[in-house]
């Protein structure tokens, strides 16, 4: 059993008690429920430096990355520093979210958020939205294609935008379907950790264009995005790359400004 296994066997406990506490109905009077979208695929079309920075306090694979940082400090960095969105991570058993930090993040700045989250129920979908969010992640290899469908459809009906993350030509085969908005490549290899570019390079070829590319995992220098903007990226994930400084929103700033001159 990989990671990915024993965090989708913990959710499936996690959203069951949720639902038990919170009844969906209550999240849709959430005065955030009606707020319209800001849309992350049209910003990153846009944009120069296609830039989505992360916060991320830990993660399974290196444990503390950033404990100190306000979640209100980090967002506010980060938008001043140009990202076309930010991903939040929700999860708090592997990495230390909460989607309080999502309702923190959504009061601190006017750009996209991201729901970084396992999701594998439409409950989930209506947090998102409740909390503020206008982005969510379905990652292919913990649904089925169905399952994608079904929650992409039901993300749309909520005004939702959809970053479907694919590691593999199998996942990206079975996910393609018009209710997506981006397809995310995430370069870590899920049973070893190593990361590689060249997934996202190979993938690129059998992506359609009407889906706006993201490259995500193991990008730490403008070089790698250098080389992966002639693939059709026009998104890049970035997490521990900021957040494992003192100050992620500086670092982010100067990410951004080195990337500029070569545009």
């Amino acid at each position: 059993m990989n990671i990915l296994d024993r965090i989708v066997i913990d959710k499936r406990k996690e959203v069951d008690l949720k639902k038990s506490i919170i009844p969906a109905s209550q999240l849709e009077t959430s005065v955030l429920f009606n707020r319209p979208t800001i849309s992350l695929a049209n910003r990153l079309r846009e944009s120069s430096s296609g830039i989505i920075a992360e916060h991320k306090r830990r993660s399974p694979s290196k444990a503390v990355i950033n404990q100190k940082n306000s979640v209100w400090e980090v967002a506010k960095g980060y938008e001043s520093a140009g990202a076309s969105g930010m991903s939040v991570l929700t999860d708090g058993k592997y990495f230390g979210g909460s989607l309080d930090d999502l309702l923190l993040a959504r009061a601190s700045v006017q750009m996209p958020l991201l729901r970084k989250e396992f999701i594998i129920d439409e409950y989930q979908l209506l947090e998102a939205k409740a909390y503020g969010a206008d982005v969510i992640l379905l990652i292919a290899a913990i649904l089925t294609k169905s399952e994608i469908k079904a929650l992409s459809e039901f993300a749309k009906g909520l005004n939702l935008e959809v970053l479907l993350e694919v590691h593999n030509e199998e996942e990206l085969y079975k996910s393609i379907m018009p209710s997506l908005d981006m397809l995310g490549v995430n370069n870590r290899n899920l049973k070893s950790f190593e990361v590689s570019l060249e997934t996202s390079k190979k993938l690129s070829k059998v992506i359609p264009n009407d889906f706006v590319k993201v490259s995500e995992s193991g990008i730490s220098s403008t070089e790698a995005i250098n080389e992966l903007r002639p693939y059709g990226y026009q998104g890049f994930l970035i997490g521990e790359n900021f957040m494992k400084t003192e100050h992620p929103g500086e670092s982010a700033l100067q990410f951004i400004n080195e990337l500029a001159p070569k545009l």
